[in-house]
């Protein structure tokens, strides 16, 4: 299937939001996510089903000082 991720189109199995971020190496306690235009609890990421279309911003946050 296909969906948006950060404005690129990639191809994907149906997966959950936390096994897809798993997938592509990104720590999910360090980011945000955005799923279809609203903002995404991270308690919801191991149950919510990635589907054909869906367009994900993911946002990592950075720290400085």
């Amino acid at each position: 299937m296909q969906i948006t991720v950060n404005g690129e189109t990639v191809t994907t199995e149906p997966v959950t939001v936390l096994a897809y971020l798993e997938s592509i190496g990104i720590d999910p306690r360090r980011v945000a996510v955005e799923l279809n235009r609203d903002i995404l609890p991270k308690a919801e990421y191991p149950a919510t089903l990635l589907a054909e279309g869906d367009q994900i911003e993911i946002v990592q946050f950075v720290g400085g000082g």
